[in-house]
């Protein structure tokens, strides 16, 4: 008996996807962003569409010791057995505030742009952003892609992606609606919120016309190496027993009787 799905199945002599043999027509020819594109849309990646690929991978793949990675080196601080165990911790993490931002943004942009042409000029543009945060204000809900703890003249990340999206023709209505948030947001507000690196890439996947949902999964696809990279220097170089302590460290603090 075979079990199939539209991706993939095994026979006793061959393992399939998407209709083609793994073994002698995909292993030795397809890279991962290929072998990505092939079994989510059954099809090759156009060359630009790669290269937008790779970068948000790259972008993904590590920014320190972020709330991801700290979770996984603690994770393997007490179960050093279990490095999936470590690398799924950090990514459990990948909500609206951490790595899921580009989904949000994506949709947020998708929904926002949706009535809005392709051609649309910067007034229609500078409309759609005001009348964006008018709602967002409204509802009390935040606007997912702008500001940044570290970053607060503007994330260095930005003007590489914008540069790159415009070079391979993914610089449409979205990424210009994304550019002009900040600006409705500082009108009404007077605070400087740039646009940072997870608004720049929802930007990205919403004028490539994909799926928001594949923001965040590009995002789990890229974390996924820099975690596997942290527990390697976490086994070289420890970290997460200096974090316990300092946990420890200031519990120890806390329960202490005041000084009278």
């Amino acid at each position: 008996m075979t079990v199939a799905t539209e991706i993939g199945y095994s026979t006793r002599d061959a393992i399939m996807v998407r209709g083609r043999n793994l073994s002698t027509e995909i292993l030795g020819s397809f890279d991962f962003v290929d072998m990505i594109w092939w079994v989510t849309f059954a099809r090759l990646p156009e060359p630009r569409e790669k290269t937008m690929i790779n970068m948000l991978l790259v972008t993904a793949a590590d920014h320190g010791l972020t709330p991801s990675a700290i979770t996984a080196r603690l994770t393997w601080l007490g179960a050093p057995e279990s490095l999936q165990g470590a690398v799924a911790a950090g990514l459990l993490g990948a909500g609206n505030n951490f790595l899921g931002t580009v989904q949000n943004v994506a949709q947020m942009l998708m929904d926002a742009a949706a009535d809005l042409p392709e051609d649309a000029d910067d007034g229609a543009i500078a409309e759609c952003a005001a009348a964006l945060a008018a709602v967002r204000r409204a509802e009390r809900r935040p606007i997912s892609g702008i500001g940044h703890p570290i970053h607060i003249d503007g994330d260095p990340r930005v003007p590489t992606l914008r540069r790159i999206s415009e070079e391979n023709g993914y610089f449409g209505k979205h990424w210009r609606l994304a550019i002009a948030i900040p600006r409705a947001v500082a009108a009404h507000t007077g605070r400087a919120l740039p646009l940072n690196a997870a608004g720049a890439n929802g930007a990205i996947l919403a004028d490539m016309g994909m799926d928001p949902m594949m923001g965040r999964g590009l995002a789990l696809i890229g974390r996924a190496a820099g975690l596997v990279a942290h527990i390697a220097d976490e086994k070289a170089s420890p970290q997460g027993q200096r974090i316990w302590d300092l946990v420890t460290a200031q519990d120890e603090r806390n329960a202490r009787p005041p000084v009278r």
